[in-house]
């Protein structure tokens, strides 16, 4: 195998930069606030973000620990290692990893009442005119 082959990005890596994006960004953390806690620019945080560049396992599980979560989840694996493929999920990643996904979820997330967590959720779904009422 030639020496540079193992480094090649593919579709799953961009997937896992695309799980640690939504993860950063519901956190609030910025690119360069987690790439300074890794010593690394965020520039290279950019690179695994996009699947441009591949994230060694060490790199990894220090990603993991400073997003509060585990390897295995960043990799889309759930506690009995099997795939997380739904394309309910794949949805619901994709939209907590834009910046209006992840503040409507901390926003949403500092709401104790459950009533008016239930009357937004009401709302959401009429204004989203989902017909079954499914979002």
């Amino acid at each position: 195998m030639p020496r540079n082959q193992g480094a090649i990005a593919t579709a799953f890596d961009a997937e896992v930069g695309a799980r640690i994006r939504s993860r950063r960004k519901l956190l609030g953390i910025s690119q360069s606030s987690l790439g300074e806690r890794l010593g690394i620019t965020f520039q290279q945080i950019q690179k695994y973000e996009k699947g441009t560049n591949r994230v060694g396992a060490s790199r990894l599980q220090g990603i993991a620990t400073l997003l509060g979560t585990t390897p295995a989840a960043l990799l889309g694996e759930q506690v009995d290692g099997t795939a997380q493929k739904s394309p309910e999920l794949e949805a619901i990643e994709k939209m907590i990893g834009t910046s209006e996904g992840a503040a409507l979820n901390r926003a949403f997330a500092k709401i104790t009442d459950a009533g008016i967590r239930r009357s937004i959720i009401g709302l959401v779904k009429t204004l989203a005119s989902d017909p079954d009422g499914t979002v």
